[in-house]
């Protein structure tokens, strides 16, 4: 039986176990639909922000790629009554340039009538027949330009079609594109909002001696899934075994080959909690339990299968090696568990060869304990003498270090010697009679008395 007190107006009353744990599931749930609530709410608020993005991120190329095309569009029309132009001026000027001609053959005419009456007639008659051929050349031209021209206007008028055409398929194709990112993030959030449904009923159904357990459970369910496939000679059960320090791990994996030896042999822990508890654990926190059982039950490896630090994203990538703080440990999430003893499993099998080799070589009656002992008291031999000498190495070092520094103060002795003499030297060609005799009369004056002599 439990008592629980009203906090306004200080009742006690008593309930039994089952009312208990009703109300605290009901709390738990209460607490945790607030927190999925707001979960989804921003998980819905992020997909919803990506998927607007991308929408606008499409609907710019789209818009840049028709107003390409529209550029290409005017640019072609622009040139073709360019040309349109063109040639309806050089039509004009040929025109022109008939008339003058028609205009100088009238003139001549005239001329032709003043100054001969006589041909007038068949002069006429020739300028007439003239006149008709280049009247008819002149019509000849027309057709010709009109009929280019209708084929100028024919071919753009198909590549304004072609190029509208390909608006309107690349207009489908945005609305196409459109549809289905909006779909895919439908469908995304969707499966997102059954997730968190799913996880909201686990967590709700458990209690928390359950949680700890379901996912040992979890771990056991999936390789039981592909024992016979995968790992037929495989031995995985829990670890019922107590140490030495009085603690366990939850369950230990070995293979062996047909002759007995071991392929593969790994410590698993596995770590979950309430997302209701107080004290949140870490996983550096079991680290070294973990590390101290695999040791003592002789594994290869260390695994720990954790849901703890959700939020960390070091332990969200994948499987994450921390062997830098022990040695040959990993730390997975529940969905890597499988793939992580297979990656060890086909490692530890690349080195199967070298194992039979040394089973073999047991076989062959060579003492290999014996073997390692004389080759540690080798080594410790080895490095006595090696420090010895090491030692005496180092004294040799020193005795030249002082020999060294007493050379260099012989030097430096020397070098100040020589600085010495040097000055003296320089003082002793600087001296002269005229300077000894100068502060000095009787030396002057017999110095004097040896000159005239």
């Amino acid at each position: 039986m439990n008592t629980i007190k009203c906090p306004h107006c200080g009742t006690v009353f008593t309930i039994n176990e089952s009312e208990y744990s009703q109300l605290l599931a009901q709390v738990r749930s209460d607490a945790f639909e607030k927190e999925v609530h707001e979960r989804l709410e921003r998980e819905t608020a992020l997909l919803e922000e990506k998927a607007k993005n991308q929408l606008q991120e499409s609907l710019y190329q789209k818009d840049k790629a028709i107003e390409t095309l529209e550029h290409q569009l005017t640019d072609l029309e622009n040139q073709q009554e360019i040309k349109l132009a063109q040639a309806i001026f050089e039509k004009d000027q040929e025109i022109t340039d008939l008339t003058f001609k028609i205009k100088q053959f009238d003139t001549e005419k005239s001329l032709l009538i003043k100054d001969n009456e006589r041909s007038l007639s068949e002069q006429l008659a020739k300028k007439d027949a003239q006149l008709q051929e280049m009247q008819a050349q002149i019509d000849k031209w027309q057709l010709e330009q009109e009929n280019k021209l209708q084929s100028s206007v024919s071919a753009i008028e198909k590549e304004r079609d072609a190029l509208q055409n390909q608006l309107q398929l690349q207009e489908k194709e945005q609305a196409l594109s459109l549809s289905e990112v909006k779909n895919q993030y439908e469908a995304q959030l969707k499966a997102a909002n059954e997730q968190v449904e799913f996880y909201k009923n686990f967590k709700a159904q458990q209690s928390t001696k359950a949680i700890g357990e379901s996912l040992e459970i979890y771990a056991e369910t999936e390789f039981n899934k592909v024992r016979q496939i995968a790992f037929p000679n495989a031995y995985f059960e829990k670890d019922n075994q107590v140490s030495s320090r009085g603690s366990k791990g939850d369950f230990i994996y070995r293979e062996t080959d047909e002759n007995g030896i071991e392929i593969l042999s790994i410590m698993f822990e596995m770590k979950n909690e309430a997302d209701n508890t107080q004290k949140k654990h870490k996983n550096e926190d079991f680290f070294k339990e973990l590390d101290k059982d695999r040791r003592e039950k002789n594994c290869e490896y260390a695994v720990l299968v954790t849901m703890l630090e959700a939020d960390n994203d070091y332990y969200n990538t994948g499987i994450v090696d921390v062997s830098h703080k022990y040695d040959k440990m990993y730390v997975v999430r529940p969905q890597f568990f499988i793939q992580l003893i297979g990656i060890l499993r086909n490692a530890a099998l690349n080195a199967l060869q070298y194992k039979q080799e040394l089973a073999l070589m047991r076989e062959q009656n060579i003492d290999i304990t014996h073997f390692e002992e004389d080759l540690d008291v080798f080594k410790t031999a080895f490095a006595k003498n090696y420090n010895s000498a090491s030692k005496n190495f180092q004294k040799a070092i020193d005795e030249i270090d002082k020999a060294i520094k007493r050379m260099e103060a012989v030097k430096a002795a020397l070098t100040t010697s020589e600085n010495q003499l040097r000055l003296a030297n320089n003082k002793l060609e600087d001296v002269s009679v005229k300077k000894l005799t100068r502060k000095n009369p009787t030396m002057r004056a017999k110095f004097e008395e040896l000159k005239d002599k």
